[in-house]
């Protein structure tokens, strides 16, 4: 056990809210805690020195759904709960813009496209019923096709790409910058931050919680005092509730340096979203493809893998680049770890109480930027 003062218990390690997981929802939690109950003190405990799951590891689309996406979705779904993830994404993007505000989190309204290939031509017939669907949520119609021209002029490769969509209401953000912001903002609002803290377990009491943790910079455990806990660990949760349907999917990513005279700007799709690609300034940030190897990508291992990112290189200098006479050199690669259900049916995020004093909200099913901050809106509410 750690050698402890009596200041760091009385004062250090106990408050009123103790949030664990310092990425979009924790924080967005604690910043809602503190806007409904300004007097009350709030603590966020994270596992590593930055978070770590997806949170500062995505690609900073700001989106809701591509058409095929959604498609797919209402190929195995009511349409009901096809509406309510919408309109969830919605309202958690709108509620993100103005917690952080666009300027500090550079958010750029370029669009949102999708690539369609021969055999997903299909989706464009389904185009217009599809706006009449999300108009229930969202005003206007929300995908438009655009001109097969459209595909050559962004130097796109038009033997695969056969067809291109763009839905107006999407743009794309700064994921560093977003929380930096989000971190900056719940610190003035008198949240204490602890990282380098994994939890290994909870205990309800019944009048307050002890939430013991490892401090892994001093290879000792602490034990954490609150009267209420919310649990924001999204695929590292499991081991609070074993028997919880939770499926970690790294998503691996990588950018190039600039590339001279690049031929697009905005977020774009393809295959369903399993791929995924944008600007960033004059360099192009392309991820996705777990698909292809859905085992071997159900882990928590932030490692990159050498099949994945020969797939992404390949879709970079044949269909994305493929006009470019420079050779590409890749700047960095990565990986995040996002959490969904073994369940095709189900995209719902899992939001109930483990105990009477411990609130979880997790499984976000790849959307987290988008529904994040919404999340944690739904958690403080329930409390």
């Amino acid at each position: 056990m750690a050698n402890l003062s009596y200041w760091e218990r009385d004062t250090l390690l106990s408050s009123n809210f103790l949030i664990i997981g310092g990425g979009i929802v924790g924080l967005s939690a604690a910043a809602e805690l503190k806007s409904k109950y300004p007097y009350a003190s709030v603590r966020l405990l994270e596992r590593g020195l930055l978070p770590t799951g997806a949170s500062t590891k995505n690609a900073g689309f700001a989106c809701f759904g591509s058409l095929t996406e959604l498609l797919s979705d209402l190929a195995v779904m009511p349409e009901n709960d096809v509406l309510l993830l919408v309109e969830d994404r919605l309202r958690g993007l709108e509620l993100l813009r103005k917690r952080v505000g666009d300027a500090a989190m550079e958010y750029e309204a370029l669009g949102g496209y999708e690539l369609l290939s021969e055999k997903e031509l299909y989706a464009l017939e389904k185009l217009e019923a599809t706006n009449a669907l999300l108009r229930q949520v969202i005003k206007g119609a929300v995908y438009q096709q655009l001109p097969a021209t459209a595909i050559r002029e962004r130097g796109f490769n038009t033997n695969y790409f056969k067809g291109l969509v763009l839905n107006a209401y999407e743009g794309q953000l700064h994921t560093g910058r977003m929380m930096a912001t989000l971190q900056d903002v719940v610190q003035k609002l008198g949240v204490s931050i602890h990282t380098g803290a994994e939890v290994d377990c909870l205990e309800d009491a019944g009048d307050a919680v002890w939430v013991h943790t490892n401090d892994l910079s001093k290879k000792h455990k602490i034990v954490f005092r609150a009267e209420k806990v919310l649990l924001c660990t999204n695929a590292f949760s499991k081991k609070f509730k074993p028997e919880w349907d939770l499926v970690p999917g790294r998503g691996q990513v990588l950018i190039t340096e600039p590339v001279g005279g690049l031929a697009f700007k905005g977020a774009f799709h393809f295959q369903e979203g399993y791929f995924y690609f944008r600007n960033v300034g004059n360099r192009v940030l392309l991820g996705g493809g777990r698909h292809l190897a859905k085992d071997q990508e159900a882990v928590t291992d932030l490692e990159v893998t050498a099949n994945i990112m020969g797939v992404l290189e390949e879709l970079l200098s044949k269909h994305i680049l493929h006009k470019n006479q420079v050779e590409i050199k890749i700047e960095q690669r990565w990986a995040g770890i996002m959490c969904f259900s073994q369940k095709e049916h189900t995209k719902k995020t899992i939001l109930e109480f483990i105990s009477p004093n411990v609130l979880a909200g997790v499984r976000l099913n790849g959307m987290g930027v988008a529904i994040g901050s919404r999340l944690a809106q739904r958690m403080v509410a329930m409390l």
